[in-house]
């Protein structure tokens, strides 16, 4: 018999933007020998961006990801004027804030009722037949109006500000191509209070699941790591701010502008898969191994940039401390986060700036340079970085998405699942509640 006489492998993983397979390692007497989180495509999107117009970079990047197209379009809009110096209307610039905030709080919801709320409702162990959103909308039909409801006002949103849901085209260097206009945003402030409420009772319904799973929550996966989230004046932000990196142990031990990001991302490239780690440079790897997306920004953050939102995490900061560590912690942040965009659409929608006719410089001038963009998209940090010749036209560029910064974390807290369940038997010994959808 060999070492590792046995493999588990899981392919596709599902209920995931992009394709991946999982690995498990384990020796004859049983023990985890190795975890592997395989990344086997490749999309070539920045080679793509070489020798194309810069201007053109904001309509190609958001074909990255058709969960999250807006966050790399605004990433890489911020990317070419930052490389040509361009400082953008201040309408244009509530104009973003809305778009994103409207891709944040439809892809949280998204995600909490699609992919997550699932496993939850019906169980971990429950039939898979039962474990999808169509069982719960049969189920649940109440909750599950709410969801598309949630669901549909951030798409329409999206759509209204960005020209598309999927694959938005209104950010351009030096502004907005199309300013708001007072009938969209009165539409949108009539439907904003329901949308409110229906936020608040998602917080409710979450907070029963956290309840009813908290042992498996605050026992199974729980994985320290380094934190990458971006902040404002301390304050959760996700779309202009610093970058912040906390160590294991709950220490701030990095706070930098993001054109500076190459001080602090190391890179590294496994053998099994084609997606690279990113992890804090200074630390090595992969001591320095750091996971970004909801959990990451609320552990970075002081605070919350709005009021209700701030109420819940102090909420969860009282249940579980400040780092939290838990990787099933991250459903938590995600309904905060929800919260938390859904004040600041609220917000956006009724400032006066939103509906201004100001939302574009008249005269764009193409220069020699290079130039960093970086937004957070629903599940991390993106990092955008542009060259350009005195054309305009990109000769180099470089993309650090959401998965780069969380695939090594991902596949640590699996190891630590793995060692659990096959080595501890942990699972064994769970307290789970029985399922509200049989």
């Amino acid at each position: 018999m060999t070492d590792a006489d046995r493999t588990i492998k899981i392919a596709p993983v599902t209920r995931l933007e992009g394709h991946g397979e999982l690995t498990i390692k384990l020796t004859k007497t049983g023990k985890v020998k190795d975890v592997q989180f395989n990344v086997s495509s490749t999309r070539f999107f920045e080679k793509f961006l070489e020798g194309r117009f810069a201007e053109e970079a904001p309509r190609i990047a958001p074909r990255i990801c058709g969960i999250c197209p807006e966050p790399h379009h605004l990433a890489a809009t911020k990317a070419v004027e930052a490389a040509w110096d361009i400082t953008p209307p201040p309408a244009a610039i509530r104009l973003r804030r809305l778009l994103i905030n409207a891709k944040q709080f439809s892809s949280h919801a998204l995600h909490f009722f699609a992919l997550a709320a699932p496993d939850f409702l019906a169980g971990p162990l429950g039939d898979p037949a039962l474990r999808n959103v169509v069982a719960i909308i049969k189920a649940m039909p109440d909750v599950g109006k709410m969801a598309l409801e949630m669901m549909q006002f951030g798409q329409d949103l999206a759509a209204a500000v960005g020209g598309k849901a999927i694959h938005p085209v209104t950010s351009t260097p030096g502004g907005m191509l199309n300013p708001f206009s007072e009938e969209k945003r009165d539409l949108f402030l009539k439907r904003v209070e329901n949308v409110k409420k229906q936020t608040l009772e998602t917080v409710t319904l979450a907070k029963r699941v956290v309840q009813d799973y908290w042992d498996p929550i605050t026992k199974l996966a729980v994985t320290p790591t380094y934190y990458l989230g971006m902040h404002n004046k301390g304050n959760l932000e996700i779309f202009d701010g610093n970058l912040r990196v906390m160590d294991p142990e709950g220490k701030v031990v990095a706070d930098f502008r993001p054109k500076d990001y190459q001080k602090y991302y190391g890179e590294y490239v496994p053998k099994h898969s084609y997606a690279t780690h990113i992890y804090y440079r200074p630390a090595g790897y992969p001591a320095g191994i750091w996971r970004a997306n909801t959990l990451a920004r609320l552990n970075v953050a002081d605070k919350m940039a709005t009021p209700i939102a701030q109420e819940a995490l102090q909420e969860m900061r009282d249940a579980l401390g400040r780092p939290i560590h838990a990787t099933f912690a991250y459903h938590w942040a995600r309904i905060i986060e929800l919260v938390q965009a859904i004040e600041e659409i609220e917000d956006l929608l009724k400032d006066p700036q939103i509906v201004s006719k100001d939302t574009k410089l008249s005269d764009v001038q193409p220069k020699k340079g290079d130039g960093v963009g970086c937004v957070e998209a629903p599940r991390g940090t993106l990092i955008h970085h542009y060259w350009t010749d005195e054309r305009g036209i990109i000769t180099k560029a470089n993309m650090v998405v959401a998965t780069n910064n969380n695939i090594a974390g991902i596949e640590k807290s699996l190891m630590v699942a793995a060692k659990q369940i096959f080595e501890d038997k942990a699972h064994e010994n769970l307290k789970l509640p029985d399922p509200m959808i049989k």
